[in-house]
This record gives structure tokens, C-alpha cells and sequence, in this order.
């Protein structure tokens, strides 16, 4: 092993960077060289890379976004395109591969590991959708934009007594809206994996308006969708003006937060330590704070569950 490669994958995440920077300047500390992909899968294809040194990750690990560039390849996933990519490696003397992304991104790498190429897995993605590992690098900054957002609402619905709905993202998986929800003290945390009370919500939102409650915050995962459908459905049940507020993207910007800056740190240093050990085919993750890896398509077979404990706690909080 003298060359290794990194790109991120898919959608951007906070902490890219700081992962990028940890893989480039552990990889030079223990004599290999790096080469950063631009773009990401479709970049590889293309031959998009520049060799990277020290100064080239200096003064990244604050910033959101990835310095490497983001993009999705349907090319990539044909044969031909495949075949492509391990060219393009051969070509540019790459002898092993981190892939920083979601699940989409580290089905490229299994396949890549299949054909022999070493190639290890960084999950960064702000969804937290990946069950082998308890975060994902981004997770817990679009928690802290979403957190922030509703201090912010609040304080307009108590001038106009409104009831305000968060639709925050995730895809499948409510771990945003519920964390966010739980910090933030939301009313009522609407999530794709358990089923949602329309009259509950509403009886909620009466009882906090008859002992004099300005303002309620709903959130809702983009899993389970329709906010404005909801939003009509309150409006209907309790005459209170219900408003909607969809995130988007400003939940994957903005500057990582230490947790993430730390986790980053950790996972892109491992993943060196693992190809420099002959591994292929891993992920790496945090559980209980202890860094682990496990073959790729294991992980990937691990279905993410919901901490119905803590769904219960919000249930519980906000009464």
C-alpha cells in the first residue's frame, strides 16, 4: 500500500472535511501518499484527482460542505462504467480507496471491494440512517440547525399564538425529527416508524391553548410527509393557525459541531489504519463510543431502529 484515494459520495454532510483531513494527513504521517477523487463516483470515472498534502486540508476542519465536491453516477453502476473506474485506479497507481458517504455511496465501495479493489466505508450522511453505527458524521450539526430553527419559531408563534410544523429530513428514518424534537421541546414528534394520533396531537395542542400556551411546535420527519396535509387537518380540528416550515438543505450546512469534528476525526484516522492492515470491504462506525468496523455488506444488511425509549420520553416531556 503506497496510494491511496478518498472521495465523498451522495449527499454533503458537516464533517466531510474534517474527515477528509484526517484521512490525508494520517495517511502522509504513516508514508503513504493521497489522492483526493473530485465529485465522487462520477469524478473517479473521469479521472478527476489531484495528489494531496498537508496545506491541501489545512483550515478545513470548520467548514460544512467537502472541499473533494459531491456528485451521483449512474455510469458508475453499469458494468462498463465499473470496469471504467478500476481502470482509472490502476492507471493513477491507487491502491486503496475511502468512500465518505450514506448507504448509496458504500454500495459502490462493496462492489469495489468485490472486485478486489481495497476499500473502506466512512459514514457521512446527516439521516443517521445507518444501523450498524449509533451516528453518522453530520447527524449531530443538522440536529443543532434544526434545534436552533425552532428557538427561532418559537419566538414569532408566541407573538401570533400559532401552532408551527418542522418538516426536517431523514428520508426513512425519524431520528432527526425525534432528537431535534426531544432537545428543541416540541409538542408532538411525527416520525415514519410509529404510527401518529391525529386526535392526540390535536387534544394536545387544546390543553396547552385553555392553560394559556402562545405557541406549539410540531415536527415531522420527511418520511412520513404531507406537512401541509396536517397542518390543514389542526386548523380544522382546533381553529389554531397552524404554519409550516419545511428545513431542506439548510440542515446539511453550516459549520460542524465539535461532536462531529471529533467523530470525523476518529473514523477517517481508523479507516488508513484498517487499509494499511490489508483490510477491504469494512465500514467503520461508533458504538457506545468505542470505534468499530464490520464487513460492508453486513453493515449494510443491519436495519436502522428507532430508540423507542426516547420516543417515549418526548411522549412524556411534553404533556
Amino acid at each position: 500500500m503506497k496510494k491511496i484515494g478518498v472521495l465523498t459520495s451522495g449527499g454533503d454532510s458537516p464533517g466531510m472535511n474534517a474527515a477528509i483531513r484526517s484521512v490525508v494527513r494520517t495517511a502522509i504521517f504513516k508514508n503513504l501518499k493521497v489522492v483526493g477523487i473530485k465529485r465522487g463516483y462520477q469524478g473517479l470515472l473521469e479521472g478527476d484527482m489531484n495528489d494531496m498534502n498537508l496545506s491541501s486540508v489545512g483550515d478545513i476542519i470548520h467548514r460544512g460542505g467537502t472541499i473533494l465536491g459531491s456528485a451521483r453516477s449512474k455510469e458508475f453502476m453499469t458494468e462498463r462504467g465499473f470496469q471504467k473506474a478500476l481502470d482509472v485506479l490502476k492507471i493513477f497507481g491507487v491502491d486503496g480507496l475511502v468512500v465518505i458517504g450514506g448507504d448509496g455511496s458504500f454500495r459502490g465501495a462493496e462492489k469495489l471491494s468485490q472486485s478486489g479493489f481495497p476499500t473502506i466505508g466512512i459514514p457521512g450522511t446527516i439521516d443517521n440512517d445507518l444501523g450498524y453505527t449509533d451516528y453518522t458524521i453530520g447527524f449531530d450539526t443538522a440536529v443543532n440547525t434544526v434545534v436552533n430553527a425552532i428557538g427561532n419559531l418559537r419566538d414569532t408563534s408566541s407573538s401570533h399564538g400559532r401552532a408551527n410544523i418542522v418538516e426536517v429530513m431523514g428520508r426513512h428514518c425519524g431520528d432527526i425529527a425525534l432528537y431535534s424534537g426531544l432537545a428543541g421541546g416540541a409538542e408532538s414528534i411525527i416520525i415514519p416508524e410509529i404510527d401518529f394520533n391525529m386526535d392526540e396531537i390535536c387534544k394536545k395542542l387544546i390543553s396547552g391553548r385553555n392553560r394559556g400556551k402562545l405557541h406549539s411546535i410540531i415536527i415531522v420527519a420527511e418520511g412520513v410527509g404531507k406537512p401541509y396535509e396536517i397542518a390543514d387537518e389542526i386548523n380544522k380540528r382546533t381553529d389554531i393557525e397552524t404554519r409550516v416550515t419545511i428545513m431542506g438543505h439548510l440542515q446539511r450546512g453550516g459549520t460542524p459541531t465539535a461532536q462531529d469534528r471529533v467523530l470525523a476525526s476518529r473514523l477517517g484516522a481508523r479507516s488508513v489504519e484498517l487499509l494499511l492492515e490489508g483490510k477491504k470491504g469494512r465500514v467503520v462506525g461508533i458504538k457506545q463510543n468505542v470505534i468499530v468496523d464490520l464487513d460492508i455488506d453486513e453493515a449494510l444488511k443491519i436495519d436502522k431502529e428507532i430508540d423507542k425509549g426516547m420516543y417515549e420520553l418526548t411522549k412524556i416531556l411534553s404533556i
